[in-house]
Order: C-alpha cells, then structure tokens, then sequence
C-alpha cells in the first residue's frame, strides 16, 4: 500500500471514568498502527478532554488494525488505561471515499477484568489520503495539532503558537528527553535549527519520522527501540542484498501455476533491472500497454531492519469486460539475490472489487540462467507463479479463484507478447546445437577395479567371512586327523557333536553370502556403462537423456547405501545405465540416445532400481515419469525431477537430467506423419495453417511442436450431453466446449487408452454410435472431470456421441490409437478403407466457434396476441412442438425431455431432418436448448445451438 496515508483525527473525547481519588484525571491518547505509534498531550484534570490532534500513518498491509488507547496519566505509578477502540484498515478503506467520517466511537475495556465497564466516547475521523513523497523528509507534516473551535482556514500563526506549546510540554518529558539525546538525527536538526524553536522541533519531529518508518520515537508506549529503513540506488542495494545472500534455495513455483515460462537472451542481472529498477522505462511501458493509469512506482529500500528489498507501486487498473477501473497495490519484495539467480514475490491488492479485502493475488517471479547458446551469449530463463491468498474464510473463495485465474492468465498474455517484443526471446532452434556442448562437458567418473572392489567388499560379511574361514584353517593345520568312528569312512569325516553342526552350518552360510556378491559384483560389471554412449539411428524425432547424478536414494542395504541403475523408456524402447555400488548420491555423467522415432514421443519413464544380483528381482527405488505434452523442451535442458513412490519420498529422492528432443527431419515430419495417417484412415487430412495450431496448442496449453490432424463436432455424454469439438492431434485426444458461456476442456494421450468399444445407438445419442474410450487405471485424472463413469478397476470411461460423420471420426481414432500403441509389424496390418464422404474438410471455418462469445444480431421480432402458457408449450415438447416443427419441414424430429442442469435452468436435446424443399442437401440438425427464467420471471429466455450435418462445410460452423 506504498504512498497510501491513513489520517486519524482525535478530537475529544467525553464521560470518560474516574481513576484518581479527586474525582478527575490526566487522560490522554495513544495511536499504533503495526510499528507506528503516536501520542497525544496530557489534559489535566479533565473527564471531557479536548486534543484536537491529527495524525498520518504509513498503510503497509490492509490487514493491520488502527488501536486507540485512553489512559490516564499517572506520576508515580504506571498510567491507567480506560478503554481503547480497534479499527481494521480495510474497512476504512472499503468505505464510501475511503473515509469513515467524524463520529463518536464507544471505547471498550482492554479485557473482562477490567474496573471500568462504561469507558467512555471519543470523536474520531478516519480516512485514506495519497501521498507520495519524493524524499524520506516528507513526515514534517505527518502530525499536527489542530482546534476544533478554529475554522481549517485559520492562520499560520494560530497553528505555530498551538505547535509551539504542544511542542514545550511534551518536551517536558523525561522519556522524550532520552530519545532526543539518543537519536543522532534530531541532534543534527537542532544544530542547524537553532535560531527558531518551532523549526527545529518540526525539522527534528519529520527526521525521527522518516528513519523509523513513521514511527514516533519519543513517544511510542514504552518502546525504547529504533526500526530503521533505509533506501538508495537500486544497484546498490541489489549488491547489498547480493552480499548477505547464504545460499538459500530459489523457491519452488506457487501452486496457482505458470503464467509466463519463457528465456531471453540477456543476462539475468539485466534482465532484473529492466523488470524491477525504480530507473526502468520499460516496467512503466509495460504498466501503459496494460492500460494501467496513475502508476505511482514506491523506492527500494531495507524496512524496519529487514534483510529483504521492498517497495510498494499504487496504480489504477485498466476496466475489463467485467469490472471498471480500480485501484490497485502491489508489494514486492525480493527473496533471493545472488547475482545469477532473483525471486521477487509480489502481492496485488485491489480493495475495490468486490470481496478484495478477503485475498491477495500473489505473483513469483523467478530470473535464473537460461540455456547456453553457441554464440556465448547469456540467456535468462524467466518463470512467474501465481496463487491466491486468502486472508478471510469465504463461502464464494471457488467464484473468486475462477474469476482471478481467468483474468491473470490474460494479463499475463499480454506480458509475455509485451516482454517478446522488446527483448529478444532465445530460438528453439538455437539450442539444438548447444546441445552438443552441454553434453560434451559430462565425463564419466573414472574408477578403477581394484578401488571399486575394495569398496564394495569391505563390509562386516565378507571380513566376518574371511576371518572364519583362516580360522578354520588354521585349526586344520593345527589339529591332528581323528579316528574314524560312527557312520564315517575313509574320505568322509562327518560331525561328532552339536557344536560342529552349529559351525559347518554358519560356514555355508558365509560362503553362500560371499559367493552371492562376487555373483552380483561381477554382473554389475559386466552391466557398466551397458547403453552409455550407443548413437542413435535413423532420422525422425531423436531422443537424448542424460543421466547426471542422483540425491538422497534410499538405502536398502543394511550398510547403510545402495546399487542404484537407471532405467530409460521410451515409446517400448529401454536404455539402461550403469550400477554404482554403495552410493546414496551417485553421479553418473552417461548420455543415452534412442533411435530416430517416426512419433514424437509423449512420456518418458524412469525407474531407478538397486541391483541385487543377476537372479533376484530388482528392488524399484523409485520412478518418475517426464510427460513431453505437458512439459517445455527448454525446462527439460537442465531439471531434478523429484522420484515418486514410498521409499523415494520418505527421502525426498530426486535425479539430475538433461533431456533433449529433436526433429532431424525439419519441417517435413508433420507433412510425412499426415500423408501415413491419411493412408491408414483411408481420408485426405489436410496440413493445418500456422494460426490454427497456434490455436489449438493455446486451448489445450500445449508445447510449440504439437500439431493438429483433425476436429470433429460431437457430444460429450455425461449427465446431460454436452455439445462441443474432439480435437485430435499425434499425441492427445482432447475435448473442449463452450456453451453457454460455460468452458470444459480436457485432453489425455493416446497411451493411456486401453480399449475403445462402439456402443449402439440410442435415443439421446440421436442415432449415432456411441464411442466409448477406456483409459489405462490411474491415468488421465486430470481429465476425470470429463468422464462419464468409473468401473470397478478404476479406470475413466468417456463417451462421444452425435458425430457429424461417425465413420470417419471412428477411423481417424483408431488408427491415431493403433499407431500410437500397437507394434510395427501390427501397424502394417491396418486395412486401408476408401472416405465416405463426398466434402473434403479444409482447416477454415468455424474450427474453434465458442472460444469467444459471439454476437447475434436480430432477424425476426413479433408481439403476439397469445397467453404466455400457449407460446411455452411450442417448446413443451408435447403435441404442438412437434405440429409446429413438422410444419416448419423438420422430418423424423425427436427430442429429450428437459433436464435441469442447475437453479431455474434447464436443457434438452434435438435431433430432426429438413426436408428437401428447405435444404436441398436434405441434412439433418442437432441442437441443444436451454431455457432459465427473465429478470422479473414474467416470462422465459430460450438459447439454442445448432449443428447442421450432411452440408457442405456444416462441420465448421453453428448456429
């Protein structure tokens, strides 16, 4: 709330309690706002005191309370308190003007064991004023004395004279005394000062103010300490902050998700100072092409002895389509600075919408080294989080959180288009040959034999063994042959005791343990680098991993460590690294490549086992899974990826990868990938413009090499169908729909489909096959909000229905399915089959009809002179709506009853024929119909949208 004032008027007050034997009392005022605190002259022998006195206070957080106090002076003991009142800073705020006004404030007792119950009243006026000073030194007015019997046009003179006395008696203070000999600054004042009481005192007065953060020193409520803030050049104090930095781990991304991911060419420092220096031209460009007005940008600077850089920019906000101007606030303060890497989290306020005092809105952002790039120029890689902050319970927190997604996520689109345009983003392009160079810098730990042997044999089993057996020896050479007895014979000496038995039994129990792990250490040998450095064949999407080092692994062992190997999959393709023995931390530096694949690859699994000998079962340690759809390339260049499952995260266990995907086929590996579906769908698939699968990645929030194959209008059957667009792509299957301003959207891949079935028509399906998809268990909860059921094995079953042309929306499927999941020698094995079809679809048209709101415009209006019932049963669905249709030349028209899909709205399917006079294509139409209630519920709204089938390009468009 930088440059925010709070100005607190205390007047008087009146009726307030004895508390000395007289009768009267010395009452007098104490404000505290957060670690400002302020206090008002003594009033002798007064139960009706008049101050007359003003004060300003700095708003650092809404949340804070404004506290007035009344006490009673007393001189030889500890002063009395009468009563105080409290004051949350947002709800002056929320008020009308920002003010509350002058009123009489009952005061309450501090606590139930209070002596006085009836405390009192004061008059009080509270309001918010801007003020954004220029210079540390603008608190000379931030108190002043002020008589109420006086006009506010009174003369200077009137003021000094008031100030002047105001300012001998507090003087008078013994505490006061103590902290204006203490505070060097106040001496400062009075040295240059000393010829005018009144100017030196204010001078002295404004110094005090601006050093402790508007805090009165000399009069706080026995407070005998000093906060200090303190600001400068913005680089100075950057370093500063650099020089205290201890190593602290860069913060993990808010929960909220990411709204900007994107690396620069320039250096990170840079970078920093152009998004955050208080000298930056280009943060305030980038506030004017947000629209953003009055922006007032708050100095850096270390408040009240904290080890963080803070400062607070007000500005009104640009009106949106769903809200007008208001005004906003943004704290920032840096959490890390090292040079290289910089956090800054920034909490927004905007008191003014509705219910924002109840959250904040906060933003991270990350600045950290960006991929290297051959020309050596340094990049910076830029990510910003947000999440909401609740600071109040309230029962619309779902409403508000929707409504703040929705409108950060599109300005921070306009961000990332303003940050491209001015500083130049790295080319993906670029990094394909650093790639060569990142990995050329990974060598493999050398490690001889013998060291490694030694290491991996020195352990309490094999020296126990050892030491058995040379004793054993030893007592053979020493003891003398025994006679042959019992059941032996020449050449079989058998045991002549318990004991011996006992022995013979933990000596083969030795051996079997050492001969068990000079079986494991030789087939770990054996196994060492097994995949490391094999180059990868072919051309196509190209996949590289490298396996850099391991944290914190589980131990399983009872020495305390593991033998860790890593093993890579990939599109039923494993690569397998080399076992590391005794280790918890181990560093591997091995590259793998996979051959060329035709595909682009969706997920990349990784299971990390410790190897237990050639013949036992591997024990998993843990596994990850890097999901390409979901994830940048860039990211990918340089991550941890932390291990799941039970013994990894008791551990926190993590890998270091550096993971690349490239396409040696350039451009033509979409154009080669459309003209092998297209034999396999037995259709034409025409290549999709730029704009379309921009588009098409925007919706599903996909990676820049995802490309579009097909669309096609469908329902999704859940409770009601919904009517909306299956998007079909190499590597996903999603759905979206925008239908009466309300959005669903989802996606899963193809992997993780186990089966797909066609159902018969129904009814509600309007004739159409149902396809029914069947995903793998436990995979595409993101998209179970789209599911239809759950079977027994827990696995989401989704149902599309009323495809404009079904037969070629199931081939298309299928064969994208059959591609992704079946062998080589089964994908030959797809029957080619001829299109149906007598439209070929082009990429133009209504292909993404929903994603903004469209407006109608009137062709037809009447007044009638019919009861209100009569029109509503032409939507009844009884024997006048279909008379009604049939006249219109609608044939074979069906329709579902209507459902209701939440308070006073309800739905309802269509599904009729035209007849040929109306449409010489005879196509067929299915809608869907929604009604809800007028404003003044005299009468009814009815929505309806429209697919036209078996018309040329109907599939592009709604009505």
């Amino acid at each position: 709330m930088g440059g925010m004032k709070l100005t607190v008027r205390l007047i008087e007050a009146r009726n307030l309690p004895s508390t000395d034997t007289n009768g009267l009392s010395g009452p007098y005022a104490k404000l505290q706002l957060g670690k400002q605190k302020f206090k008002t002259k003594v009033v002798k022998k007064n139960l009706n005191p008049s101050w007359g006195e003003e004060f300003s206070f700095k708003v650092e957080d809404l949340n804070e309370e404004l506290v007035v106090c009344v006490l009673d002076e007393d001189k030889y003991f500890n002063d009395d308190m009468v009563g105080q009142i409290k004051f949350p800073v947002w709800q002056v705020f929320d008020a009308d003007n920002q003010s509350l006004g002058t009123a009489w404030y009952s005061l309450q007792p501090k606590n139930k064991k209070s002596k006085f119950k009836e405390c009192g009243e004061v008059l009080l006026s509270i309001c918010f004023s801007q003020s954004f000073p220029d210079s540390n030194c603008d608190a000379s007015q931030s108190r002043k004395n002020v008589d109420v019997t006086q006009s506010p046009s009174r003369s200077f003179n009137g003021t000094s004279n008031s100030s002047s006395a105001r300012l001998e008696e507090t003087a008078s203070s013994k505490e006061e005394k103590f902290f204006a000999q203490k505070n060097l600054a106040g001496r400062i004042a009075k040295i240059f000062n000393k010829n005018s009481d009144v100017v030196s005192a204010t001078i002295s007065r404004s110094t005090e103010i601006s050093e402790q953060s508007e805090t009165d020193g000399s009069e706080v409520c026995d407070d005998k300490t000093e906060d200090q803030s303190s600001s400068g050049n913005f680089e100075e104090l950057v370093k500063e902050m650099e020089s205290r930095d201890v190593g602290s781990e860069v913060p993990n991304n808010l929960p909220g998700g990411i709204l900007v991911d994107q690396s620069y060419v320039i250096s990170p420092s840079d970078l920093n100072s152009i998004l955050f220096s208080s000298e930056s031209s280009l943060a305030k460009s980038l506030s004017d092409f947000l629209g953003n007005s009055d922006q007032q940008f708050g100095p850096w600077r270390y408040e009240n002895g904290s080890e963080s850089l803070k400062r607070v920019i007000t500005y009104v906000k640009a009106p949106t389509k769903l809200v007008g101007a208001l005004k906003a606030s943004e704290e920032q303060t840096y959490l890390k600075a090292d040079g290289k890497i910089f956090a800054v989290l920034i909490s927004v306020s905007t008191p003014d919408v509705m219910y924002g005092s109840t959250f904040k809105v906060e933003l991270l952002y990350c600045i950290t080294p960006g991929p290297e790039l051959p020309s050596g120029e340094k990049t910076s890689h830029l990510v910003i989080s947000w999440r909401m902050n609740f600071l109040q319970s309230s029962m619309f927190k779902s409403m508000i959180e929707n409504g703040a997604r929705s409108g950060v996520k599109d300005s921070f689109e306009q961000v990332s288009t303003f940050l491209s345009q001015n500083v130049k983003p790295v080319d993906l392009k670029d990094l394909g040959s650093s790639k060569e160079q990142v990995l050329a810098s990974l060598k493999v730990e050398p490690q001889s034999d013998v060291k490694l042997a030694m290491q991996y044999f020195a352990n309490f089993t094999v020296v126990s063994a050892v030491f058995m057996g040379l004793y054993v020896f030893v007592h053979i050479w020493l003891a003398a042959p025994s006679a042959i007895q019992g059941l032996e014979f020449v050449g079989l000496d058998l045991p002549d005791s318990i004991g011996e038995v006992i022995v013979c039994g933990v000596l083969a129990l030795q051996c079997e343990r050492v001969l068990g792990l000079l079986s494991r250490f030789m087939q770990a040998r054996a196994q060492k680098g097994t995949d490391h450095g094999v180059k990868a064949q072919g051309d196509g999407w190209v996949l590289t991993a490298a396996l850099i080092k391991g944290s914190h692994l589980p131990a399983v062992d009872s020495s305390g460590f593991c033998d860790p190997y890593v093993v890579f999959t990939c599109n039923g393709k494993t690569r397998t690294s080399s076992i590391k023995f005794q280790k918890s931390d181990p560093l591997w530096n091995e590259i793998f490549e996979f051959d060329a694949m035709d595909d682009p690859p969706s997920v990349l699994d990784v299971e990390v086992y410790d190897f237990d000998g050639p013949f036992n079962e591997a024990t998993s340690l843990g596994h990850a899974e890097i999901n390409f759809v979901k994830s940048n390339l860039s990211d990918l260049a340089d991550v941890w990826v932390p291990l799941q499952g039970k013994l990894a995260q008791a551990c926190q266990s993590r890998l270091h990868l550096r993971i690349f995907l490239n396409n040696t086929k350039g451009s033509n590996v979409v154009k080669e990938y459309l003209s092998k579906m297209e034999k396999e769908v037995g259709k034409k698939i025409n290549l999709r413009s730029p704009q379309t699968n921009s588009a098409f990645q925007k919706v599903f929030g996909l990676p820049p090499e995802e490309f579009l194959i097909n669309d096609f209008t469908c329902h999704l059957k859940r409770k009601m169908p919904l009517q909306g667009r299956l998007f079909l792509s190499a590597r996903i299957i999603g759905f979206y729909a925008n239908l009466f301003r309300q959005k669903t959207k989802f996606f899963f891949l193809w992997e993780d489909i186990v089966d797909i079935q066609v159902d018969t028509p129904t009814l509600s399906s309007m004739g159409s096959p149902i396809i029914v998809i069947t995903l793998r268990q436990g995979r595409g909860m993101d998209a179970r909000h789209g599911a239809k059921t759950i079977d027994d094995e827990g696995r989401l079953k989704f149902h599309f229905q009323s495809f404009v042309s079904f037969n070629v929306a199931n081939r298309t499927i299928m064969a994208l399915w059959k591609a992704r999941s079946l062998s080589p020698e089964q994908k030959v094995q797809i029957v080619e089959e001829e299109s149906e079809t007598k439209f070929l679809q082009t990429e133009e048209g209504g292909f993404f009809l929903g994603l903004e709101d469209v407006s109608m415009s009137e062709v037809y209006a009447s007044s009638l002179s019919a009861p209100i019932n009569f029109l509503s049963e032409l939507f009844g669905g009884g024997d006048l709506d279909r008379k009604v249709m049939e006249k219109a030349g609608c044939l074979s028209y069906s329709y579902t009853p209507w459902e209701s899909v939440k308070t006073d709205v309800h739905e309802r399917q269509l599904y009729y024929r035209f007849d040929k006079h109306i449409s010489r294509f005879e196509g067929e139409v299915t809608s869907t119909q929604q009604k809800y209630p007028l404003s003044d519920r005299k009468g009814w709204i009815v929505e309806e949208v429209m697919t036209l089938h078996g018309v040329p390009l109907g599939d592009y468009f709604n009505v």
